[in-house]
Formats: C-alpha cells, structure tokens, sequence
C-alpha cells in the first residue's frame, strides 16, 4: 500500500490524487502539508486525510509516504520535487514540470541519481481516447501526415493576484494552458518541433494572455497551436490531417467530462467516443505500475525535458521571456 503526500493544499488534488486514489486499493492519501497550518488542517478534515502538516519538510521526513504529488505552483515544482526525490520519494509532477528546460534537466537527473520515479502529469496521455489516435497513426491509417492543429481555450479573467497571470509563479497562456497542446503534438509525432512563429497578445501587465504558434517537425510536417486565457468558452481541439484521412478530438485534455472523436478516411465518416475512467486514474495506475514494476512512464525523462524545450523556444520566438536557471 502506497501512501501519498500532497505538497500544497491545491483545489486541482481532489480530482487529480484523492479520488483517483480511493478508487484503488493500492494506494491512499496519507498526508498534506500547506505552509499555512490552519489551511492544512481545514484541508486534511474536508478530504478525509490522515495527517497534516505546516511545512513540506515535515511531508517529506515522513517514513511512511513513499509517493509525493507535488501540486505547487511551477515557480516551486523544482525545488520541492528535487528534495523529495532525494528524500526517497517517487513523485508526481503537476505541469508544467518547471519553469524552463533547464530545471526539468536536473529534476531528471535528480531523479536518476536517486532511482526514484519522477512524471510529469499530463493526465490525458493515458486516456484511451489518445491512445486511440497513436493506435490510427501505428496502422497507416493516416498514411503520410501532412498538417496538426491543437487549440486550448479556458477563460481565466484577468486578476494580477490569480498566480495564473503571474509569470514569476508560472503563469501566462504558453504555460498554464499551451504546455497541453504542445505536449499533444510532440507525443502523437514522437519527434521534437522548431518552432517557426510565435505571437503573444498581453495582459495590461505584459503577461500573454494567447498565444499562436508555427511550428515544423522533421519531415517538414507544419502544426499550428493557440493557447488562450482570454476567450470562453472552454474549448480543446486535436487535429491531425493525413494523405489517407483526417482525424480531430474535441477536448482531448479531459475526455471523461465528454469527448468525441470525428474521422473522416476516404468517403466514410464516423463520429464516436470511447468509454472509460477519468485521465486521472489511468495516470495514477500507470504511475504506481511504474513504481512497483519498473514499466515505462510516456510523461517523464526526455519527454519532459522536450516539452519545456518547446515551451522556452516559444515564449523566445514570440519576443518574451522566461525566468532562466
């Protein structure tokens, strides 16, 4: 039995860690630790959680949780990761992973060196809607892509206290929101981008509120990307063109609020959805399988670092830029 600790006492963790857990057998949320007593203690007696504690150290010098879900804002996630893995914790990462490739490098190899798992917790990976989409493109059922598109829209309304407008904590569009959509094409091409433009529309304190991207993998494949903070409604699109046919996804981030999946291959169409369980308990199973077996986890490592290498290259191009270590 696995037990977890929260780092932060975070309103995403109910749905992400807590549930996902007590659907499990395996698993169950030991502890949360907050820099705010009272917070902590309001948040271990809302959700059922064992112990509380008013500082991460005191989380981490705990014996008995093997796995920590690090649920800090990005500013934060290398940091608290780091010290977790050295104190012989697995963890799983919020996204994005850190605040530039930098860090995710030596969060990796942190990890490495303590021979602990660490993933990053892009959730929808495991879902198999996206499953689906790599099984299509393993067939040859695109034959030769020709073009992606990825859209992320939430509208997050503009508040310079909300740490989502805030870049020193990790916000902005590119990284609250575009992390997502940059990780959906990276993962159904399995190659690297470079990215050809990038154009950020502001907030009033210069923090990118949109962002549209041109990029090109090997091959010459073009994709185009948008991450928006500004223009309800929610709103995910996966788009992937083929020679042979065209697939897109409606919201492919959290498909378990409600997907469907459009294919349009030679004269026949087809509009369907996939059952099954919610992102996050697939993501939870395939993390704990890769803690006690060693399976291989498609959201860390290189893939990681791939994903903060796109996001620094973007705010780059677009005339931004980003806290660097």
């Amino acid at each position: 039995m696995h037990k977890i600790g929260i780092l932060g006492a975070a309103g995403i963790a109910p749905r992400s860690i807590i549930q996902p857990a007590r659907r499990r057998k395996d698993g169950v949320v030991h502890a949360v630790a907050s820099r705010r007593e009272a917070v902590a203690a309001d948040y271990a007696r809302l959700h059922g959680i064992t112990r509380a504690y008013a500082s991460y150290d005191d989380l981490l010098s705990d014996p008995q949780i093997t796995i920590v879900y690090n649920a800090l804002p990005p500013v934060a996630h290398a940091e608290w990761t780091i010290k977790a893995l050295r104190a012989g914790k697995h963890v799983l990462c919020e996204k994005p992973l850190a605040m530039n490739a930098a860090e995710a490098r030596t969060m990796v190899e942190a990890a490495k060196a303590s021979g602990r798992v660490l993933a990053e917790a892009f959730h929808d990976r495991y879902h198999p809607v996206f499953l689906h989409l790599l099984d299509r493109k393993e067939s040859g059922a695109f034959g030769r892509i020709l073009s992606l598109r990825a859209e992320f829209h939430v509208d997050i309304p503009f508040n310079p206290e909300n740490i989502r407008h805030d870049p020193e904590q990790g916000g902005g569009a590119m990284m609250d929101l575009g992390c997502y959509p940059v990780h959906w094409l990276r993962s159904f091409m399995g190659e690297e981008p470079q990215i050809l433009s990038a154009r950020a529309q502001l907030t009033p304190l210069n923090v990118d509120q949109r962002m549209e991207v041109e990029m090109a993998f090997p091959g010459g494949v073009r994709a185009q990307m948008v991450a928006d903070i500004a223009s309800p409604p929610f709103r995910g699109l996966l788009r992937i063109e083929g020679e042979n046919g065209t697939v897109e996804i409606d919201n492919p981030c959290l498909p378990h609020k409600g997907h469907s999946i459009r294919e349009w291959f030679g004269d026949s169409y087809r509009e369907f959805t996939l059952a099954g369980g919610t992102t996050y308990d697939y993501q939870l199973a395939a993390f704990i399988d890769a803690v006690d077996n060693g399976a291989p986890l498609p959201t860390g490592g290189d893939d990681s670092i791939g994903n903060m290498t796109a996001v620094d290259a973007i705010y780059q191009v677009s005339g931004l830029r980003r806290k660097s270590a």
